[in-house]
């Protein structure tokens, strides 16, 4: 468990969930280094934590260069102590149908989404192993248990996500080392995506179904660097998603092929630059919000008890069917 006061690297935190992430950790005590691509986000991020009298050091990088992470890794050690948590959370997505994608895009995604969550937890590694102690927290999302059209590459990435961390998760048990590996797996989040996303779409990408706020998200990554389990599932929608898909995926399969293309679309035309933030972050202010809707608070379980409670509930289905056949039979 790590100790608040200590020292956190949040990855992708110039808007958004790692936005939201950083100024809460601040808030309750983290001297929190910012990893982003943009700097004059950074550097109002970081002003605006040390105005309220909090600790900060903007540490511009791109996660998909390796190098420049373990560089930003080292600075953060430097200046401002022992890295005690790390939180995985920079990605990137395009909405378009795998059709419609170029590999340069497809790549992108992944070296952001994927492989940026590798370097971030390689170079934590670098400073935790040595002193056997930290918690590495990757940011999940239902998507990695559930693809959904339009969002192949990014889906994709999650998905690698989680099989990168169990193998790693692993490793780390057989050299008995006591650093906690973490994932909090994400519902749709109101954080400015929805308007950077690079698009091929002839409408206005939206979130599919309700959003939470990006402060529910940090929330809950905050428990989780407090008390690391080995997943956490924030949102019924998630707890559906992920549940649904291992009991029915025909029929999630189907649903999705009928309602997910135009779900992800909003009413309005495209009114915005369709290239998104890519491969080069948005100018203007930064934010953690976006322009939907969202829930202040969301159901979380843990994956164990999600899985334990579900397996319950089919067992006790089978009981009683069982019993009722049982009474229905010849007497």
């Amino acid at each position: 468990m790590a100790v608040q006061g200590s020292v956190v690297v949040v990855t992708g935190a110039s808007a958004g969930v790692g936005r939201a992430t950083a100024l809460r950790l601040a808030r309750q005590g983290w001297r929190v280094g910012l990893i982003a691509r943009d700097a004059a986000a950074l550097r109002a991020l970081a002003a605006e934590i040390r105005a309220a009298g909090g600790r900060a050091l903007p540490l511009r990088c791109d996660v998909a260069e390796a190098e420049a992470v373990f560089a930003a890794a080292a600075q953060a050690e430097r200046e401002l102590g022992p890295i005690e948590a790390w939180v995985n959370n920079a990605m990137v997505t395009v909405f378009a149908p795998v059709a419609d994608l170029t590999p340069e895009e497809f790549r992108r995604v992944t070296e952001v989404t994927y492989l940026g969550t590798v370097h971030g937890s390689m170079a934590a590694l670098r400073h935790m192993r040595p002193r056997g102690r930290g918690v590495l927290l990757q940011v999940g999302s239902a998507l990695a248990y559930r693809g959904i059209p339009l969002q192949s590459a990014y889906c994709g990435a999650k998905h690698a996500i989680v099989g990168f961390t169990d193998s790693l998760r692993t490793e780390l048990r057989h050299e008995g080392s006591a650093i906690a590996v973490t994932e909090v797996h994400l519902p749709a989040v109101n954080t400015p995506q929805f308007g950077w996303a690079r698009t091929t779409l002839p409408r206005a990408p939206r979130p599919a179904g309700g959003t939470v706020t990006p402060d529910t998200a940090a929330r809950a990554i905050a428990a989780a660097l407090r008390r690391p389990v080995r997943e956490v599932w924030l949102g019924g929608s998630s707890l559906v998603a992920i549940l649904g898909n291992m009991l029915a995926p025909v029929l999630a399969d189907r649903h999705l092929g009928r309602n997910g293309v135009r779900g992800q679309m909003d009413d309005r035309p495209l009114d915005r630059p369709a290239e998104g933030n890519l491969f080069a972050p948005v100018p203007g202010r930064h934010r953690s919000e976006g322009e939907y809707p969202g829930r202040d608070g969301a159901l979380r379980l843990s994956g164990q008890a999600a899985r334990l409670g579900a397996a319950g509930l089919g067992l006790a289905a089978a009981g009683l069917a069982g019993w009722l056949l049982g009474r229905a039979g010849p007497r």
